[in-house]
């Protein structure tokens, strides 16, 4: 009998055994249904949309002509992911042809506003660098395409390097950082979610660019309308934030992402740091440590009053209440910068250096790339072994005092020409040597030399320091302590040109002759000789077409074509 029961025990134990790894096939079936059935259903809705023609492709290039010849164009639809409807921002249109010709060096600029050339990419400075080798290779076609666009930051220079990977490149030069915090998915945006992990990051921009993605962004927000940087105002971040480690560690991997995306193709990079006005741009906004209690603050302010009053005429008594006001609380930024003035004042330049870095990495409005950007800049070029051009030392060394101020940043971060021309004779003096094979380098065109090719005349200096005045006139630069200073500053340049209408038309006219090609020239001659002739201005205006249907219009909104 106890042998049966045995037998019996066994044979039941034996049965829930073999039930066991039914139940969990049956339950490993369940979950992958549970799974794999969205998917089916959002994979079928997906390709459904596509055939009935909802929504567009948000790759970088599509296929267009140009005069004729196949090409590659920009995408007016590529950055929809990363802004809100009515606010999506684009580079100056660009076409890559497909074919290349022979002895053709190919150079991809990545960025954002400052690679661009703002206020006007006619004389940023991959424009000047295009210039420089043209000029010293006479025997070499070069293609400079800017990509740079205002707004962008890593997020999207990352995938423009992987759209331009298969376009043939030769050279990747990337000139970014100024917008991590302000950009796309950084911790002080308005344009998309803030505080998100990089794989949250990720999979936002990849449901965004699908059609079921951009049919619930459409039916899910109201279309906005951009407003330049007042947008940011209520999007302070301080320095301190946890967020801003976030920031820095989601740049270092994009950054690192970025270049082996172009390194896959075996072409060259240069990665560049980030120059930033320091002594002529006063923080944008300033926050107090958090756990001040109320009678530190009035001591605080009571010696910074203090030594407000005394720093005209006692600037080292000035700095001494700055400086006991900075023992109080030393995250305040427009402290650091009365700090730095203090010092200039003085004659001490290498401190008043530091102070005005320290005043820009603690403004907690975060339009300008800080000290940690540079870092990271600098250390991922060494240890990806590419090329660094180290844009903050060389205007910073250009600079009578070594500090960087209007002479070569109109602003913030957007250089004059002079901060251009800087620029580009180091990235040519990267390049040159690559290109000469042995052969006896010469030095670059001068920037008068590069100027005059550009067409950089009496009426387009007059240009550019009219935009910048009225930019300065608006919020964020208003609430600046030498908002004043900045405008006196640009006044003078502000004012209606002196240089005879006859002789800026020569200037054009020389330096299209010196090159048919330039679009861009084309393109700002016509704007020039709008007011004077309008039939003249359509037809240079036509020859900047940057592909084959693309519409053209006067500056009054008039279509050409």
């Amino acid at each position: 009998m106890t042998a049966q029961v045995q037998t019996v025990g066994a044979d039941a134990e034996n049965q829930r055994t073999q039930e066991i790894p039914a139940k969990r096939r049956r339950w490993i079936l369940q979950i992958g249904a549970a799974i794999l059935l969205p998917v089916v259903i959002l994979v079928i809705v997906e390709v459904s949309l596509r055939i009935a023609g909802v929504g567009f492709s948000t790759n970088l290039l599509v296929p267009c002509t140009v005069k004729g010849n196949p090409a590659s164009c920009y995408n007016l639809f590529f950055a929809t992911p990363y802004f809100p409807a009515g606010m999506v921002q684009t580079p100056r249109l660009y076409s890559i042809p497909a074919t290349k010709a022979p002895r053709t060096y190919r150079i991809f600029v990545l960025g954002e506003s400052a690679a661009m050339g703002d206020p006007d990419s006619a004389y940023g400075f991959s424009r000047y660098l295009e210039v420089m080798l043209r000029e010293r290779f006479p025997s070499m076609k070069f293609e400079v395409v800017n990509t740079g666009s205002v707004a962008i930051n890593s997020h999207v220079v990352l995938r423009i390097a992987e759209g331009l990977a298969d376009q043939k490149p030769d050279l990747f030069i990337i000139y970014s950082g100024n917008n991590e915090v302000v950009g796309p998915y950084g911790p002080g945006t308005m344009l998309t979610s803030v505080g998100m992990s990089m794989p949250l990051v990720r999979g936002s921009i990849f449901f965004r660019s699908t059609r079921i993605g951009q049919l619930v962004t459409k039916l899910g927000t109201k279309k906005g309308e951009w407003h330049g940087m007042e947008m940011f105002l209520d999007q302070q971040v301080p320095a301190s934030s946890p967020l801003m480690q976030q920031a820095y560690a989601s740049y270092e991997r994009n950054l690192r992402a970025t270049i082996a995306a172009a390194k896959k193709t075996g072409v060259t990079v240069i990665v560049s740091t980030v120059a930033t006005n320091l002594k002529d741009c006063a923080p944008f906004a300033s926050l107090h440590r958090g756990n001040m209690n109320s009678a530190e603050l009035r001591a605080w302010s009571t010696f910074v009053v203090e030594g407000q009053l005394d720093s005209e005429n006692s600037p080292a008594q000035a700095l001494k209440r700055f400086q006991a006001a900075a023992a109080i609380d030393g995250e305040f930024a427009q402290l650091e910068f009365l700090m730095a003035r203090a010092a200039v004042k003085l004659g001490d330049y290498k401190a008043a250096k530091e102070h005005f870095i320290r005043a820009r990495d603690l403004d907690t409005l975060r339009f300008r790339a800080d000290s940690r950007i540079n870092e990271i800049n600098r250390s991922v070029a060494g240890a990806t072994a590419v090329s660094l051009v180290d844009a903050e030392k060389i205007l910073s060394d250009a600079a009578p005092d070594g500090i960087i101020g209007t002479n070569q940043i109109y602003e913030h971060v957007h250089m004059t020409p002079e901060g251009n021309y800087l620029l580009a004779r180091a990235m040519f003096a990267n390049i040159a040597p690559k290109l000469a094979q042995g052969s006896q380098i010469s030095d670059p065109p001068s920037e008068a030399e590069c100027e005059r090719l550009l067409a950089l005349t009496g009426f387009d200096r007059w240009r550019l320091a009219n935009d910048m005045f009225g930019r300065l006139q608006k919020a964020p630069f208003t609430n600046q302590s030498n908002h004043s200073e900045q405008l006196f500053h640009f006044a003078w340049g502000s004012q209606p040109p002196s240089e005879n209408p006859n002789d800026t038309v020569t200037q054009y006219q020389w330096a299209i002759a010196h090159n048919p090609d330039d679009a861009m020239l084309h393109l700002r001659f016509g704007g020039f000789l709008f007011p004077y002739n309008r039939n003249a201005a359509a037809e240079q205006i036509g020859m900047a077409q940057p592909w084959d249907g693309y519409p053209m219009f006067l500056p009054d909104g008039t279509q050409i074509r």
